[in-house]
C-alpha cells in the first residue's frame, strides 16, 4: 500500500491511497465467498458454482462493491497510521480505480486539527465568586422542600388557580364528537396550560358535581388540521377538586426532611449547601468566562468538516437520549415543531464553540507541557470505581488503553483550565459593587 498527501485549503488534506492487485483479487475472492450459497447456474449445486464460472457469467463487477468495501474499511485506518497527523473528520471517500488485475486506488479527503495561534491566556480577568448566602436565598430553598413535600387534598370550595381537579370531558364541533376530544377521570393543573385556549380558566369558580360547558378555540397551528383554527364545545363534568397544602416551616418538618432537629439547625445547613453550589456554579462561570475571552484571542482555521462531524455526533447524542424516554427523532421534530436541518444548523454554532475551545485548552496544554502521568490516570479510574461502588483493581483491570487514552487527555485539559483560572485575575462585579455601595449608603 502506498499513500500519498495533498494539501488542500483550510486544513483540508486529500489521501490517495493505493493498493496492490493482489489484495484487490483476494477482496474479490472473499466477496465470492460471501456471496456464492446465493448464486445459481445450471448444472451446479447450490454454493458449488466456481468462482471463475461466476466471473465469465456476470463479469468480475459482480464482485467489486464488496471487494472495495472490505479494501476501504481494512487500508483507510493504516493509511492513517502512517499519514501519521491528528484527523478531526469523517473522510470523504471517492473511488478513483477499481479493475480487476490493476490496484484499486481510493482518496480519502479528511480535516486536520488546525494549528492555533493563542492569544493571551495568562492573567485574564474573570468574576470574582461571590458565595454569599441570603436570608431570601434560604427562605426560598426551604419553600422549594416544602413544595416538594406538599399534600393533595381533596376540598369542598371551588376552583381556583393552582388547584387540580379531576373532570371528565367530551368535545364537540357543529354538534359533533370529533376524534380525540374525550378523557375520562383526568386531572386537569388549573393554570398549566396544557388545555387548548382558555380552557382552564373557564373552570375556575365551578366546584365538584357540576357539569360546565367550556367554549374554546383551536389554534390556527394546531397539530391536527381539522381542528386547526376552528371552534369547539367541551361538555365538563367536575368529579373532585384538589389543592395542594405545603407544610408549615417548623421544627417537625426540619426532622420530617433532614437530619437536623430545629429549623434553624436546618437553615444552617442550608446555607452552607447554597455557598457550596454558589462557589460550584461560579467556578463554572469563570472558566466560561475565561475560555471565551482566549479563544476570541485566537487565531484559528476550522475545516467546515470538522463543525460536519461534531455535528453528526450530536445527533447521535440526541437520538440515544431520546430513545431512552421512548422518543424517536420523527416523533421529537413533531414535537418540536423543527425539521432535521434545522436542528442541524442549531448545533453548527455549539459544535464550532466546542471544537475552537477544545483546540484552544490543547494549545495551553501544549504551550505549558502539561503532562498526566499514569498515577494520576489510575486514580481517576479509583474514583470512578468509588462513584458507582465498584471494584477498583477490577475496573483497573478491564479498563482499555483507548478508554486510558481518553482520561488521560482529558485530565491534561482539566490541568489547562486549572492552569489558567489559577493565573488569572479576579475582580468583583461592578453591579455587585454598585449594590453593596447602595446598601452601604
Amino acid at each position: 500500500m502506498s499513500v500519498q498527501v495533498e494539501r488542500l485549503e483550510h486544513n483540508m488534506v486529500k489521501l490517495t491511497i493505493e493498493v496492490s492487485e493482489d489484495k484487490l483479487a483476494e477482496a474479490m475472492k472473499h466477496s465470492y465467498n460471501k456471496q456464492k450459497n446465493s448464486i445459481r447456474i445450471d448444472g451446479f449445486r447450490k454454493g458449488k458454482v466456481p468462482y471463475a464460472m461466476v466471473e465469465r457469467m456476470y463479469g468480475p463487477e459482480i464482485f467489486y462493491d464488496d471487494a472495495s468495501d472490505e479494501l476501504i474499511s481494512s487500508e483507510y485506518p493504516v493509511a492513517l497510521e502512517e499519514f501519521g497527523e491528528e484527523v478531526a473528520s469523517v473522510p470523504t471517500i471517492d473511488i478513483e480505480q477499481l479493475e480487476k488485475g490493476k490496484p484499486f486506488i481510493f482518496t480519502a479527503e479528511v480535516a486536520v486539527k488546525p494549528p492555533v495561534e493563542l492569544g493571551k491566556y495568562e492573567n485574564i480577568q474573570i468574576q470574582k465568586i461571590d458565595d454569599t448566602v441570603t436570608e431570601e436565598d434560604i427562605d426560598e430553598a426551604v419553600d422549594k422542600e416544602r413544595d416538594s413535600n406538599a399534600r393533595i387534598v381533596t376540598v369542598d370550595r371551588a376552583i381556583k388557580e393552582g388547584d387540580t381537579a379531576v373532570i371528565d370531558f367530551t368535545g364537540y364541533m357543529d354538534g359533533e364528537e370529533f376524534e380525540g376530544g374525550k378523557g375520562e377521570g383526568y386531572s386537569l393543573n388549573i393554570g398549566s396550560h396544557s388545555f387548548v385556549d382558555t380552557f382552564e380558566d373557564q373552570l375556575i369558580g365551578h366546584s365538584a358535581g357540576e357539569e360546565v360547558e367550556v367554549n374554546v378555540t383551536f389554534p390556527d397551528d394546531y397539530q391536527s388540521e381539522e381542528l386547526a383554527g376552528e371552534p369547539a364545545m367541551f361538555k365538563v363534568v367536575i368529579h373532585e377538586v384538589k389543592e395542594r397544602q405545603l407544610p408549615d416551616a417548623d421544627d417537625e418538618f426540619a426532622q420530617d426532611v433532614s437530619e437536623f432537629d430545629t429549623l434553624a439547625e436546618y437553615r444552617d445547613s442550608l446555607k452552607e449547601k447554597i455557598a457550596e453550589d454558589k462557589r460550584k456554579q461560579g467556578r463554572i462561570d469563570q472558566e466560561d468566562e475565561a475560555l471565551k475571552k482566549i479563544v476570541d484571542n485566537s487565531k484559528m482555521d476550522v475545516p467546515d468538516a470538522m463543525v460536519d462531524t461534531q455535528v453528526r455526533q450530536m445527533m447521535r447524542d440526541l437520538e440515544q437520549n431520546l430513545a431512552q424516554t421512548g422518543i424517536s427523532m420523527p416523533m421529537y421534530f413533531q414535537y418540536t415543531g423543527t425539521t432535521e436541518d434545522e436542528v442541524k444548523e442549531r448545533f453548527e454554532e455549539q459544535a464550532d464553540e466546542q471544537i475552537r475551545t477544545t483546540l484552544v485548552v490543547e494549545a495551553i496544554a501544549d504551550a505549558q507541557n502539561i503532562e498526566v502521568s499514569d498515577d494520576e490516570v489510575d486514580e481517576e479510574l479509583k474514583k470512578t470505581a468509588e462513584q458507582y461502588d465498584m471494584d477498583p483493581k477490577t475496573l483497573l483491570e478491564v479498563t482499555g488503553d483507548s478508554e486510558k487514552d481518553n482520561i488521560r487527555r482529558e485530565l491534561r485539559l482539566r490541568k489547562a483550565i486549572d492552569y489558567v483560572i489559577d493565573n488569572a485575575k479576579q475582580v468583583k462585579s461592578r453591579k455587585k459593587k454598585e449594590d453593596k455601595e447602595e446598601s452601604e449608603d
